[in-house]
């Protein structure tokens, strides 16, 4: 612990925008489960933001540069606690992602994974000799991001596992990838994915296909899809008000307080409140790069760059799938969808960004 850090130096701009968002949240969760058996989860969510904050101030007093140190043991840790979910994890909704704790507290270890993910390239990059990145080192943080995702994806959760991506490809362009590779990835990506399809498990093709046509099964896979457009087109400019979109309170909308939250927001916020929840990510987004930007070293920048890169494909992907802009993957809106880890974790990665701002003053 770093006791000799100020709590004035802490990113209170950040925090209260992190804040601002949850607290939008927490009215939306009650709002989308009022009368529901999930009713109470609105209180829940306010216990893991306060869990979420009291873990963000514990993760700035740990220098950085020490837990970088140990990123093997994390790494290799995380390796073994994402076998052992598949090997005595609870399942529900047909995947196995939690490792039962505790009645009715459950972890999902591929949330926390981000957090070592994060670290391990930060940690790679920043022991680069060149001032390029070759092809080679690319593959060699890659095979070790492969293996986590290839474990998260036996879950199956292919949502989660594709988020470690954004944090390798930021970092890899930071450190200077020569844009011949980048064109060779395009390329072979393009070539792969045809090929990829066949492995992909059947309810994740539907999610493909009902993304492409929702309108083939508008009360199979296009369901999801067809009630999100719905919800968000009726809040109009000023939405229908708390507890009274239709789409959310009469259940037409699934799961309006996890992955479809931002839809259950739009209807009852409508554009107006849109435009505000955007601009509050914006906000924090760009403070999270402008922490970047005053690291004291390498290691910092790609730590803070990669926390806005994997907030970004959250918000990205999350906003793009209720709106029917990207196919649905179950990736969780930060800092708003209801769920301990998501938003345990998220606090973590702010507490890293804190922990890089921390020491631009210690010499």
């Amino acid at each position: 612990m770093s006791g000799y850090l100020s709590v004035r130096d802490i990113d209170w701009g950040m925090v209260f925008i992190s804040i601002l968002i949850c607290a939008l949240g927490v009215v939306q969760i009650f709002s989308a489960t009022h009368g529901t058996i999930w009713e109470d989860a609105w209180w829940k969510q306010i216990i893991w933001v306060a869990g979420g904050l009291l873990l963000m101030w514990i993760t700035a007093q740990i220098d950085y540069h020490s837990l970088m140190t140990h990123v093997t043991l994390l790494y290799v840790l995380s390796v073994v606690l994402l076998t052992a979910v598949l090997l005595v994890g609870k399942q529900a909704f047909g995947s196995t992602r939690w490792i039962p704790l505790a009645p009715g507290f459950h972890l999902q270890v591929s949330e926390f994974v981000k957090l070592v993910i994060i670290l391990l390239v930060a940690r790679f990059m920043a022991e680069l000799r060149s001032e390029t990145l070759e092809a080679r080192d690319v593959l060699k943080v890659g095979a070790l991001i492969v293996v986590p995702m290839l474990l998260v994806i036996k879950e199956p959760d292919l949502g989660t596992a594709l988020t470690y991506l954004p944090i390798l490809a930021v970092g890899a362009f930071l450190a200077g990838l020569n844009w011949r590779y980048l064109i060779a990835t395009a390329i072979i990506v393009v070539l792969v994915v045809p090929v990829g399809i066949h492995f992909l498990q059947p309810y994740q093709k539907a999610r493909l296909v009902s993304f492409l046509d929702p309108d083939r099964d508008p009360r199979g896979t296009g369901y999801q899809v067809i009630q999100s457009k719905i919800a968000v087109g009726a809040g109009g400019m000023w939405g229908k008000g708390v507890t009274k979109g239709s789409q959310t309170q009469l259940r037409f909308l699934p799961v309006p307080h996890t992955d479809f939250i931002f839809s259950a927001f739009a209807e009852e916020h409508g554009f107006a409140g849109v435009v505000v929840v955007l601009a509050l990510y914006f906000m924090l987004l760009m403070q999270i790069v402008k922490n970047a930007q005053t690291a004291p070293d390498s290691a910092g920048m790609y730590i803070c760059m990669g926390v806005g890169a994997l907030m970004l494909f959250h918000v990205l992907v999350n906003v793009g799938m209720v709106v029917g802009r990207m196919p649905v993957t179950g990736i969780p809106l930060p800092l708003m969808s209801a769920g301990g880890s998501s938003m345990l974790s998220i606090f973590l990665m702010l507490g890293l960004v804190n922990n890089v701002r921390l020491r631009r003053f210690v010499n």
